[in-house]
């Protein structure tokens, strides 16, 4: 398992910042590291799979302005193979299986209110293992999962263990 540090987790803030920020600006931003540890470390946070830089296309920039969150009650037996289904449609932005009141849980982008019902009742529905949904419709969004920092508690806690063990 890979073992953050405080300076991992300044990089990675940094680069949630902006995905395209140099090595350079990074290792001057910190001012406790060199351009060339900043880019070893980026180098192997990307090979253990712990981070990815990649575009997030805005789906309001293409015209998908609306978005809905929609739950899926399933057959028990049909859980992975329903969410797998899901995920091969291109208007399907989020799927996750949970345990719980609904087995399935989903996101869709569409172009209006049409499109939503017309997606839920006439393909999700029609899957065949998909006993129930629920759809909510999402007018606001404030925070996504790119969006997402590293908590400041964990730089905390990584530096005080980081003193404990140098005690």
């Amino acid at each position: 398992m890979y073992e953050f540090d405080k300076i991992d987790i300044k990089i990675v803030n940094l680069l949630l910042e902006d995905g395209r920020m140099s090595a350079s600006e990074m290792s001057r931003r910190m001012a406790d590291i060199s351009e060339r540890a900043v880019r070893y470390r980026v180098d192997r946070m990307i090979e253990e799979g712990v981070i990815q830089i990649s575009a997030v296309v805005n789906p309001e920039s293409l015209g998908f302005k609306i978005k809905a969150d929609v739950w899926l009650e399933v057959e028990a037996d049909a859980v992975l193979e329903v969410a797998k289904k899901m995920a091969s449609f291109e208007n399907v932005t989020y799927v996750a299986c949970g345990i719980g009141q609904n087995d399935i849980s989903i996101q869709l982008v569409a172009r209006d209110t049409s499109e939503i019902y017309y997606f839920v009742t006439e393909v999700v529905r029609k899957v065949p293992g998909v006993r129930k949904t629920t759809t909510s419709i999402v007018p606001i969004v404030l925070k996504d999962v790119y969006q997402w920092r590293v908590p400041e508690r964990i730089a905390n806690e990584l530096s005080d263990e980081s003193v404990a063990t140098s005690k």
